[in-house]
């Protein structure tokens, strides 16, 4: 026990003296309230007298019992329900005990007996007061702070604080919320919370609002987006239990496709340090981390601007559609022939970005005419043409379909884009167009040399229109891919597929994979990007699938070949081994920009690449798949050895033997072909 002047100088020795004498003043106040309240206000003498008589024994009788309940042994800017329950406890023996004593000495004839009880509310909320004035005071702070904090434009300024969405139970983010209020400058700011019980709504949980369930986080990010507030990060604060394997695994996996990292709070109820966080996220099945991009340079380019964007209803297109409905377009174009997903598209966008003028346009990029209709009425200035038929399997059984989109489409869009003078348009690509050994991959090989060839066309012209490429692998979560897939062979316990012990990929979000497309065509126009490159982001080293197959499962709570079971199916039609990001020809350079590259392939003239068009599009109205497949790779490889001119298909007799690939240029794409 430290010694009595020690104990005296102590801060804790003084902050008792205060709440002694507070307590004091609150048992006076508290029974004078519930006499007036008890007779409206005008007490009689008599009554006043035996108060004042009395008063000793109620402040002395008070006051010990409240010493006794050990209230001033707690710190009260960490109360708890437990805290509350027992001051209530004190503050109503605090009444009854001095009552008693009034009651057994017969003093007690003044009092009338409604009085003790509203005495004890009076007392309850008055003790309350002066000790949850604090926390009640920094909570105020906090909320008249947030708003100045969450409107700021996040493309003005960088935020030190990570914007936050909890999901879990509520009386656990119920602690991390308390947690992160005693921290002067907290390094994660809630804006949402997610519940895992309950799908409710329209409430607040310590100032913070619930936005619905768990499985509402694609909404939910929607939501906050919209109000300028995205999160950056997912804290889940399911307590001890946690989540079940599967659910925190689709958990994490939407939080990917959204550029969400995922942290896990302690499992116990009190949380030590608030930033003791561990992080959880898809990012580890790439062992590479997630490239971030000024979104500065994109804002200057597109605020104002019409945007049309093709393929809306993708997985792609519509990202680039949210992405670009945050710069605060004049106008947003959604182009899609898909009519649910347009309509699925577009109302998301007026639910969530009311203030962006947005139009569902139902056409497809096939319809030369129709494209020309839709660029001539709306003139716009930025196209993003994501519009394509992108499954190997399909678009390798379904030849004439793959070419009319992939090849034809292409070209009815740059040709409208020139034709109308847009500013800028982006081909959405990807690193199966180098050295292609499936129709899919030669397709879109087709589609870059022609905005490669356009954008060329226009150089010493500098208000002639941007044709540029983007080029990107496969895309984490995107309909059809790889990781849904997996999470629903896992959903029922079914054994994993993966096509070759060795197959490898490169990935990337969805996010990344639009802030990419979006710096492009903002670099182009504000820092002079050279006519004819292709931009690649660095995607690091490629991934084993079959690794991503074990970390997932992993992630699932499981143990691989034990619970689940990896199968090797074999590869399929049109599907390489491994993947490239630049073609052997390409010029592999630099740029600016962090994490992307530059790649300036050996460019076709335009006249050659639109009399082969041609040709294609004569072919694909004959439907005759095997001779538009001969005649596709036919012109990728005169293009590969330079040759200018294409030889004229007799659309009435059938070649006697199909054109092969030659084997020292792409053997993989021989060894296919001839598979055919």
């Amino acid at each position: 026990m430290p010694p009595l002047g020690s104990y005296i100088a102590s801060p804790r020795f003084w902050r008792k003296m205060v709440y002694l004498v507070y307590d004091a003043v609150a048992l006076g106040a508290a029974l004078a309230i519930a006499l007036i309240l008890r007779m409206n206000g005008q007490i009689p003498p008599a009554m006043m007298t035996g108060m004042i008589d009395n008063m000793p024994i109620i402040l002395v009788g008070g006051l010990m019992v409240l010493q006794v309940s050990g209230i001033y042994n707690r710190v009260w800017r960490l109360a708890s329900l437990p805290d509350l329950v027992r001051l209530v406890e004190a503050a109503t023996f605090a009444v009854v005990i001095p009552v008693g004593i009034l009651l057994l000495t017969s003093n007690a004839r003044w009092l009338p007996t409604s009085v003790p009880i509203i005495q004890c509310f009076v007392l309850t909320a008055l003790l309350s007061a002066g000790r949850m004035w604090q926390p009640v005071l920094r909570q105020k702070i906090r909320r008249l702070r947030m708003p100045r904090t969450l409107k700021t434009r996040q493309t003005d300024i960088v935020v030190s604080q990570q914007r936050a969405l909890l999901i879990g139970r509520p009386e656990y983010i119920e602690s991390v919320l308390r947690h992160l209020e005693l921290v002067p400058t907290p390094p994660y700011l809630p804006v949402g919370i997610l519940v895992v019980d309950s799908p409710e709504t329209n409430m607040r949980l310590r100032g913070v609002p619930i936005l619905g369930a768990i499985d509402a986080l694609e909404h939910a990010v929607d939501t906050l987006t919209a109000r300028n507030v995205r999160p950056t990060c997912i804290i889940l604060a399911a307590g001890p239990e946690g989540l079940p394997g599967q659910a925190k695994l689709k958990l994490v996996t939407v939080a990917q496709t959204l550029n969400l990292s995922v942290l896990r709070a302690p499992a116990a109820t009190e949380i030590d340090n608030p930033l003791d966080l561990e992080r959880i996220n898809l990012a580890d099945l790439l062992d590479r981390p997630q490239t971030e991009l000024d979104p500065g340079v994109v804002s200057r380019a597109i605020r104002g601007q019409r945007v049309l964007i093709t393929g809306a209803g993708g997985s792609i297109g519509r990202e680039l559609a949210r992405q670009v409905a945050r710069f605060e377009p004049s106008e947003l174009l959604l182009l899609d022939c898909g009519e649910f997903n347009l309509y699925s598209v577009e109302m998301e966008l007026r639910e969530n970005y009311p203030q962006v003028p947005c139009r569902a346009i139902l056409c497809s990029i096939r319809q030369r005419q129709h494209v020309m209709a839709v660029f001539a009425e709306f003139t716009p200035a930025f196209v993003f043409h994501a519009a394509a038929l992108k499954h190997v399997p399909l678009v390798e059984t379904n030849v004439c379909a793959g070419v009319q989109t992939n090849v034809i489409g292409t070209r009815n869009v740059a040709d409208a884009a020139r034709k109308f003078g847009v500013r800028a348009m982006v081909q959405v690509s990807t690193d199966k167009a180098v050295n292609p050994v499936g129709v899919m991959g030669a397709t879109k090989r087709l589609g870059e040399l022609y905005c490669q060839a356009m954008d060329l066309e226009g150089a010493g012209r500098p208000s002639s229109p941007r044709f540029m490429t983007v080029r990107f692998g496969n895309v984490l979560g995107s309909s059809g891919s790889l990781i849904p897939l997996f999470q629903r062979q896992l959903d029922r316990r079914a054994p994993l597929t993966v096509t070759h012990p060795e197959i490898t990929r490169f990935f990337m979000t969805v996010h990344e994979a639009v802030q990419l497309i979006l710096h492009s065509t903002a670099r182009a126009m504000e820092f002079g990007l050279k006519r004819g490159r292709i931009i690649v982001l660095d995607m690091g080293e490629p991934v084993k699938i079959i690794d991503i197959a074990r970390r997932m499962i992993r992630l699932a709570g499981l143990v691989p070949e034990r619970d689940v079971p990896i199968k090797i199916v074999g590869l399929r039609p049109g599907e390489k081994l491994y993947e490239e990001l630049f073609d052997e020809r390409e010029t592999q350079l630099p740029s600016e920009l962090a994490g992307v590259f530059e790649a300036e392939p050996v460019p076709v003239p335009l006249a050659t690449l639109q009399a082969g068009f041609d040709q294609l599009a004569d072919l694909v109205l004959a439907h005759d798949q095997e001779q538009v497949r001969d005649t596709l790779f036919d012109m990728l490889e005169k293009v590969t050895r330079g040759e200018q001119e294409f030889e004229k298909v007799d659309l009435h007799v059938r070649p006697t033997a199909a054109v092969h690939l030659n084997p020292a240029l792409w053997p993989e794409g021989a060894a296919m072909r001839q598979a055919h």
